[in-house]
């Protein structure tokens, strides 16, 4: 996969070169380029925005460096296109499902905007030529778009076959389209069985694989009924009736 981000601080991108992502970059899993906006403005002071038509706060930022960047790094012959995903908390709410849907693609493009965000034009120009979308990572506003995409990216290439050692971890996770069909994660133990004076549930000691699973089932139905009852909402038709008696059953 490649990525590229547009940005007027690039080198708030410098821990994707970090842990897992910076290893998936040096055997060729992931290709990832960050570049400066203002490399594409063309006066003394490098300007990137201007006051909003109609009046109000802040400062928009120009379309013409912003349509001069995706020219030149996607340009109209580029075959196939990057997906070109716009941060901004106006835009379509990120998840799992949208990222492993991303993670499909060969090429995403982000765009990183300051300030009030983007001219309209410049996503309503892009769209002519590439897919397009906008992007939140969540119901508040950030200074900008650079921290949203470091999460979109860490979670998208996480998900790129060869990224992880072990790839049954991801059908383990909270949200995960896998074995739990989007439900929280359960509660995790390691050595020792014992700790300041708190035990390892039993169950997790007995060896016997089919309780075990029932108590994770179990545990991660509780935990997302209480935490993210939205989550149990939407999954309630596909519960069987050893999940609708866990969910009304006390807790042990």
């Amino acid at each position: 996969m490649r990525i590229d981000i547009v940005s007027i601080f690039p080198e708030y991108l410098a821990p994707l070169g970090l842990s897992l992502v910076g290893k998936a970059q040096q055997v060729g899993l992931l290709e990832v380029h960050a570049h400066e906006l203002r490399q594409w403005t063309h006066d003394r002071h490098r300007t990137v925005d201007d006051t909003p038509y109609g009046g109000g706060a802040g400062m928009v930022m120009r379309p013409e460096p912003w349509g001069e960047a995706l020219d030149a790094l996607a340009p109209a012959d580029a075959e196939p296109p990057p997906r070109l995903l716009v941060m901004t908390p106006s835009g379509r709410r990120f998840d799992q499902r949208l990222a492993e849907e991303l993670a499909g693609e060969p090429w995403l493009l982000f765009a990183c905007a300051r300030y009030e965000g983007l001219d309209q034009r410049v996503v309503d120009h892009a769209a002519a030529r590439m897919p397009v979308d906008d992007v939140s990572i969540g119901d508040y506003v950030l200074n900008g778009g650079e921290a949203a995409a470091l999460v979109v990216i860490e979670t998208v290439v996480r998900l790129l076959p060869g990224f992880l050692g072990n790839p049954e971890s991801l059908r383990e996770e909270s949200h995960s389209t896998g074995e739990r069909g989007g439900l929280l994660e359960y509660p995790l133990y390691t050595k020792p069985a014992e700790w300041r004076g708190l035990r390892v549930p039993e169950v997790l000691l007995s060896g016997h694989h089919g309780q075990v699973a029932r108590w994770r089932r179990d545990q991660a139905l509780r935990r997302t009924a209480q935490r993210r009852p939205d989550l149990i909402d939407r999954l309630r038709d596909d519960l069987d009736p050893a999940d609708l008696d866990a969910l009304d059953r006390p807790e042990d």
